[in-house]
């Protein structure tokens, strides 16, 4: 997959391509049906499949008081479309002189001239252009002026409810990891290091992994059945996301206990890819060291029965039964 950060890195030759715009935060069911259309239309028209985002989120430049979280950072949303299969993204740095140009604008100057469109796929609820006052009827009429044609798709509906990155963050905010997992298609997931000053060394002995600061969305608190990938391996896990309340002062931890851990090479600069499956409960302050040892024993028990009877390591299905949420 090709990455453009800009426009003038656009090669003059990239042209025909067929396009479709968002900010594809989640990369969720909706964003990989318009994805795998456009894939599909650009290779029986001869072109170039394109997908447009923006960084940063539009959110945190025009309506920065909201301090939006996102499902998938940058680097993550990256990966998820590469996987999609589509041929190239460019990632338009979103500024106050991007938002401030018209819809006709955007189709011309983006659309048209750079990116030499012969059709455009959208979602129905799709809006575009200073103040996102234009919908997808002007953007049909600006295509019949500028020689692309306009794909409106229907919202992905998932169990009843529309696939959106709005429904994805709800769930996630919830605590709701089987709802996320089916608006998402897979299971939700963030990207960490180890926290700094916890005594990593290079074989690291102690079943337990606190993650760095993570500033984007996480699940609500509480205790999650997990997998953590660390250098490759993946281990069936218990995550507590919250702040550890029965120890007097708080202090907010991502915090992973391995089942049936053995030694590992770890350091603060390994990178961690932590997997959310299931929610076991939430955070409760218990009355005792001694209360919450006996629940976190059977939490992990609950753990372990989930893992024994689903093959949901890898985040996939076994092939006798179906994993809780799929």
């Amino acid at each position: 997959m090709q990455i453009f950060h800009s426009i003038e890195e656009i090669p003059t030759n990239f042209r025909p391509s067929v396009v479709t715009v968002g900010n594809f935060d989640g990369v969720h069911r909706g964003h990989q049906a318009v994805i795998a259309e456009v894939i599909e239309r650009a290779h029986d028209l001869n072109a170039y499949s394109v997908a447009v985002s923006f960084d940063p989120h539009p959110v945190r430049i025009l309506r920065p008081e909201v301090r939006l979280r996102l499902i998938t950072p940058l680097d993550h949303k990256l990966d998820l479309l590469a996987q999609t299969g589509i041929g190239a993204v460019l990632i338009l740095p979103f500024t106050n002189a991007l938002s401030r140009l018209t819809a006709r604008e955007f189709a011309h100057k983006i659309l048209a001239e750079a990116l030499g469109a012969v059709e455009v796929h959208e979602g129905r609820n799709f809006r575009f252009g200073a103040g996102a006052l234009a919908d997808v009827n002007e953007l049909a009429a600006l295509g019949e002026e500028l020689h692309f044609k306009v794909r409106v798709h229907p919202s992905t509906m998932r169990r009843g409810a529309v696939v959106s990155s709005s429904a994805v963050r709800a769930a996630i905010s919830d605590g709701n990891m089987r709802a996320a997992r089916q608006l998402l298609g897979r299971p939700f997931e963030i990207f960490s290091m180890p926290a700094a000053g916890r005594g990593y060394g290079s074989r690291y002995t102690v079943p337990t992994i606190n993650l760095a600061p993570y500033n984007e969305l996480l699940p609500a608190n509480g205790v999650y059945i997990t997998c953590l990938e660390v250098n490759g391996e993946i281990f069936p896990s218990v995550t507590n996301v919250g702040n550890r309340p029965t120890f007097g002062r708080k202090s907010f931890a991502v915090e992973s206990h391995i089942l049936d851990f053995h030694p590992i090479s770890l350091d603060e600069t390994t990178h961690l890819q932590l997997r959310f499956l299931d929610r076991i409960r939430a955070e409760i302050e218990w009355p005792s060291p001694e209360a919450l040892k006996d629940q976190i024993a059977r939490d992990v028990a609950r753990a372990r029965h989930y893992f024994g009877l689903y093959e949901a390591v890898a985040g996939e299905p076994s092939s006798q039964t179906e994993v809780p949420g799929s």
